[in-house]
């Protein structure tokens, strides 16, 4: 998952926002790993616990994970709400969990379909581009 993550990061610039969806333990942090690694940050970890973390890098990368907003009855989620020091237009942004804000943030997204595949160590991964800026991605 990190190799596909840092070969994502070649396509992302500023301003971008991907979404990953998946069960617990499907990799999507570990994606996001992969994506750091690319823009030089190596401190990367799930941010679960704080909702949300900032690194600096080539590209600044905001990392946000919406597991626990989703129970938590915030139907007005709003990534501004956590009060980033980095703005989203001068950063890449990865939201774990965040299918039901993406929308709201940005009309153009990549969602990553992170799904177990046939044994335990094997994923399949699905890219579904929204938006102009994302129309026929693929890897």
């Amino acid at each position: 998952m990190r190799q596909l993550g840092a070969k994502i990061a070649a396509h992302l610039a500023p301003g971008d926002l991907v979404v990953l969806r998946g069960n617990l333990g499907a990799g999507k942090t570990a994606l996001t790993q992969g994506i750091g690694q690319y823009l030089g940050i190596t401190d990367v970890t799930s941010p679960t616990f704080v909702i949300a973390r900032s690194h600096k890098g080539k590209i600044p990368l905001i990392h946000v994970d919406a597991y626990r907003l989703i129970d938590s009855g915030s139907n007005n989620f709003e990534i501004d709400d956590l009060d980033l020091d980095t703005s989203r237009a001068g950063a890449i942004t990865v939201i774990e969990w965040g299918e039901s804000v993406a929308a709201r943030l940005n009309e153009d997204y990549l969602l990553i379909d992170i799904s177990f595949g046939g044994d335990e160590d094997e994923r399949q991964v699905e890219f579904v581009g929204h938006g102009a800026r994302w129309q026929g991605f693929s890897l």
